[in-house]
């Protein structure tokens, strides 16, 4: 049970659900946006989450898009994370996808939901700044379109009474190689050791982290590494390893020295899987 009351709405659009935010705010009110919920119920039971308001998205029609549209693939911050899956319209991102949570969890976990979690996780980030994403933004100011590498910094950077209301992604990366990696302490769905998304563009490695940090990464810098040609594998993920943006987690999932390890099993396993369409 959560031991608060607070406020529910449920708008049927944009203009309305921004507006009701400003208005809550102006009343000196803590508000929050949800799509799914999950985190919500979750955190708030543990007295780690508290507002006097929320603002479910779910009722606002563009935040349940998931198509196709024109060269761009369009998906909604309300969309669950088993639909996505199961579309299969962008692989890399329905096969991270599936290894989290559970089933059932999953079909209440939202795009928008994973994207602004409170874990450090947030594995559904990585595809999309393997894909140079674009978020779609929607606030007071009317609704924006920016590329994601504008608004991530180790986690979405969203001004008061914005939220995330579509990924866009260009359709030619959702039929490029990938290979989506997540290695767990215990089951498949357990907070990840490891994880990994990677693909290949214009015969170069892109890769994309969580788990190692204490927030989900991209490095060019390690990608330099990783595609440096005149090294043997060993010897790139070796560099790229030092170019690690921060310093690697040691938590009760795994000690740093173990990270380590399991982080350069894993990228030998991301060669080994993408060597045929390097050649």
């Amino acid at each position: 049970m959560i031991p608060f009351d607070f406020e529910y709405y449920k708008p049927d659009t944009i203009s309305e659900a921004v507006n009701t935010f400003h208005d809550l705010q102006n009343q000196g009110k803590l508000v929050i946006y949800y799509s799914g919920g999950t985190e919500f119920i979750t955190f708030s039971r543990i007295n780690q989450l508290k507002a006097d308001a929320v603002i479910d998205l779910k009722g606002i029609a563009d935040c349940h898009v998931l198509e196709f549209q024109g060269d761009q693939l369009v998906i909604g911050s309300a969309v669950s994370l088993n639909q996505i899956s199961e579309s299969n319209l962008f692989p890399l991102l329905g096969k991270t996808f599936k290894k989290v949570a559970d089933h059932t969890s999953r079909n209440k976990i939202t795009l928008g939901g994973n994207l602004n979690s409170q874990l450090i996780y947030r594995e559904g980030i990585l595809p999309l700044l393997l894909s140079d994403a674009k978020v779609k933004i929607a606030g007071i100011e009317g609704e924006l379109v920016l590329p994601l590498e504008n608004v991530f910094t180790e986690e979405l950077k969203l001004d008061a009474g914005q939220f995330l209301e579509q990924i866009i992604i260009d359709k030619n990366y959702t039929a490029l190689p990938f290979v989506s990696i997540k290695k767990t302490k215990i089951s498949k769905v357990s907070y990840p050791v490891v994880s990994i998304g990677a693909l290949v563009k214009d015969q170069q490695i892109r890769a994309a982290f969580s788990g190692v940090c204490q927030y989900p990464f991209r490095s060019k810098q390690m990608e330099a590494a990783l595609n440096e040609s005149s090294l043997s594998k060993t010897e790139r993920i070796d560099k790229a390893v030092t170019l690690i943006p921060s310093e690697i987690i040691d938590d009760i999932q795994a000690s740093r020295e173990y990270r380590e390890f399991v982080l350069k099993n894993a990228l030998l396993e991301i060669y080994d899987s993408l060597e045929a369409t390097l050649a």
